[in-house]
Formats: structure tokens, C-alpha cells, sequence
């Protein structure tokens, strides 16, 4: 029967063949470092430039409002002389005229409400009155009907201006979105239906391909798309190696990630996580996460996107020191001889007593007095 005879110098054997099989093991490591990752999330120029100027079509379309055909003006004029005309409510004909009296019609179509003010005092100044004060205030804008639904605040039939006759703006006008919106938008033409177009408002180019799109009509159609949730896989030398899924829009950095899975294994001790994280271009990057350095708080506690995979990979060190977990049972200041076989040792309970005190205390009273060690599985038969 073979005998075997343990000491705690098999600590350092052991040290000394997990740095062996490592060094056999060595592999080229093709994943990027974490500053690279952050360095290549950077926008770039052209993009930067981009959204520049779709900051200034925005600008333009969120601009001060410009009168047109049906539009409904209050018009008052003030001044020192009795004779001043009271205020009065005028139409914006097809044209783009309204009739004011003395004066008769006067174009407003296209200007902004103090442009109608100076030009509405021009007309009456010096030619019927020496001065005159006038107030010009929107009192009935025309309006189109847009149907919004999907993920806005409040979805339903909107009321559009005129001059306003956008995605945006209807939109806005449906509440904005909800926070589970994804960016995405459609346009349904109900009198054209094959002008209807996705685009994704995020993005600086889409947006302003929206903003230049035709007015919207009566009956048409947008809706926001929602975003799927959003769902992280988590897997490797973790306790709970499961998808993880957070509402749409939800920040979860790497550390949160590995919380959620209920943490690292305990029974290894696992040093680095991979990303992988799939680019627009359609490739997967492979980012090297320091987990030791993160925890420390001296790299940086990325945040993760949808679909990201954080996996924390199996190395030839982890693997030894679960094989030795799985294989061999010592305890830190044991110095144990022995001549007889492992399972004899751990079955005779007088011999047991004997070495750890005399008496009748078995090994697992000594070492395992709450019983977690599974008996006759630290030494398996035929050692």
C-alpha cells in the first residue's frame, strides 16, 4: 500500500510548479490595455465637427419663430393721439398678408415678430400717425397633427407649428422620450408611403438629415424606437456565471458586473478579466482589465455597454492551484509523518487522537469541527 508523508514544505513545491507550468504555458497576449480601449472610445474630429453643425441646425430649427400663410396676429397700436386704431385680430392670407386698417395689407410671411413690428410702424409712421408703439403677439399658429408613439412621455396626437414641422419638434412635443428610448425614430408618410425613413438621432449626421427632411403633414406617423435591455455576460472564475440584464440606458461598470455574479472565486485567485466589446465596424475588441489595480481604484472602473462580454479567463496558475484545491489537504504550520496509508490515517481515530492531542478527537475535529470539508474526499482511494 503506498505510503505518503506530508510536510509544509509541499507549500513551496507547489509554488514552485505553478511558476513552472506558467512560464511552459505562456502564450502571447493579443488583448489591448485598458488606456488603449479609453484612447480609441475617444471621438475623433470629423465627428466632433459633425456635431457642430447639427448644433447649428438645431439652433436654426429651435430659432424664434417665423410667421406664415394662416397664422392668427394680435396687433396693437399705441400713441399719444386719440385717434390710435384699437387692437385687432388679423389672419395671414395664402399670400402672406394681413390687412390692417388705413394702411391695407402689409407682408409679414417669413419674418419674426418684431421684423412684423418694425414694418407694420413703418407704414403707419409719419404717413398716418407721427408715432406709434406696436405690439404684434401670435395668437393662433397653424398647426399640423402628428401621431407619436413608442417610448416618448406622453404618446398620442401632437399639434405641430408650421414653422416647426419636425421629428424634433414633434418629438418635444409628445413629452420628449422616456428613458427608454434607443435614439432611434421612424417616419410613416400616410399620403407618401414610401418616404418613410429610420434615423438615428444620436447620431450627428442622421440629425441633421432629419432636420432637412420635408415638413411633416397632417396624419403622419413617428415613432421612437425602445431600447433593448440591456444585457452584460458575465462568465469564467466567478461564483454566478449569468447574463446580466439592467434596464435600457442603465451604467454598470466592470466592478458592479462582478458583484452581480456574486464575485470571484474564492477557492483561486484570478488576477485579470477580458472585455470584449463589439466595435461599429463589426470587430470585437479584447480589453485587458487589471482586476487588482480596479479594486485598488488606480485603473479605471470602466463602464460597460450592452452587449459587452466581461469574462475572467482561466490561467495556468488558477488551474494548478485548483487542481491542488481538488487534490491536496494541508493546512498552513502542519507538519505531519506518517507511515501509514492516507485513508487508514483518516479512518483510525486512535491513531488520529494520538497526533492531535490524544483522546478521541478525529483529524476533522481538529481541522473541520463544523463539518464543511466533505469527508473521504481530501485523499482519494488508491493513494
Amino acid at each position: 500500500m503506498k505510503r505518503i508523508t506530508v510536510r509544509r514544505s509541499i507549500i513551496g513545491r507547489v509554488g514552485f510548479s505553478v511558476g513552472a507550468l506558467s512560464a511552459m504555458g505562456c502564450q502571447p497576449d493579443h488583448r489591448v490595455s485598458l488606456d488603449q480601449f479609453l484612447e480609441m472610445q475617444k471621438t475623433d474630429r470629423p465627428a466632433a465637427e459633425a456635431e457642430d453643425a447639427a448644433s447649428a441646425d438645431i439652433d436654426r430649427t429651435f430659432g424664434p419663430y417665423q410667421v406664415g400663410s394662416g397664422d392668427v396676429l394680435n396687433v396693437t397700436l399705441t400713441g399719444t393721439q386719440p385717434e390710435i386704431i384699437p387692437a385687432v385680430h388679423v389672419r395671414v392670407d395664402r399670400e402672406g398678408n394681413v390687412q390692417l386698417p388705413i394702411v391695407g395689407a402689409i407682408q409679414v410671411a417669413g419674418l419674426e415678430l418684431d421684423n412684423i413690428e418694425d414694418r407694420i410702424r413703418g407704414a403707419y409712421v409719419p404717413k398716418v400717425y407721427n408715432e406709434v408703439v406696436v405690439y404684434v403677439e401670435l395668437v393662433a399658429p397653424q398647426t399640423t397633427g402628428v401621431l407619436v408613439v413608442g417610448a416618448v412621455t406622453a404618446p398620442g396626437l401632437v399639434q405641430v407649428r408650421r414653422t416647426e414641422r419636425d421629428l424634433l419638434h414633434a418629438i418635444v412635443a409628445a413629452g420628449g422620450v422616456s428613458q427608454e428610448a434607443s435614439g432611434l425614430a421612424t417616419l410613416r408618410r400616410i399620403r407618401r408611403p414610401g418616404d418613410g425613413v429610420t434615423l438615428d438621432l444620436k447620431d450627428a449626421e442622421q440629425l441633421r438629415e432629419a432636420l432637412a427632411l420635408s415638413p411633416l403633414e397632417s396624419g403622419d406617423v413617428v415613432s421612437v424606437h425602445a431600447a433593448p435591455a440591456n444585457t452584460i455576460y458575465v462568465g469564467g472564475l466567478v461564483n454566478r456565471a449569468l447574463p446580466q440584464i439592467y434596464p435600457a440606458g442603465a451604467k454598470v461598470t466592470a466592478l458592479q458586473a462582478l458583484a452581480g455574479a456574486s464575485g470571484l472565486r474564492t477557492d483561486v485567485y484570478p488576477k485579470d478579466a477580458t472585455l470584449v466589446r463589439r466595435l461599429p465596424d463589426g470587430t470585437d475588441a479584447h480589453v485587458r482589465l487589471n482586476l487588482e489595480r480596479m479594486a485598488r481604484g488606480e485603473d479605471a472602473n470602466v463602464v460597460l455597454a450592452a452587449g459587452d462580454i466581461l469574462w475572467v479567463p482561466e490561467t495556468w496558475e488558477t488551474r494548478v492551484q485548483d487542481f491542488v484545491n481538488r487534490n491536496i489537504f494541508f493546512r498552513a504550520g502542519v507538519n505531519v509523518n506518517y507511515s501509514v496509508s492516507a485513508i487508514e490515517f483518516l479512518n483510525r481515530r486512535e491513531m488520529q487522537g494520538a497526533r492531535f492531542g490524544g483522546g478521541s478527537a478525529t483529524l476533522q475535529d481538529s481541522f473541520d469541527p463544523l463539518g464543511f470539508l466533505q469527508p473521504n474526499t481530501i485523499v482519494a482511494p488508491g493513494n
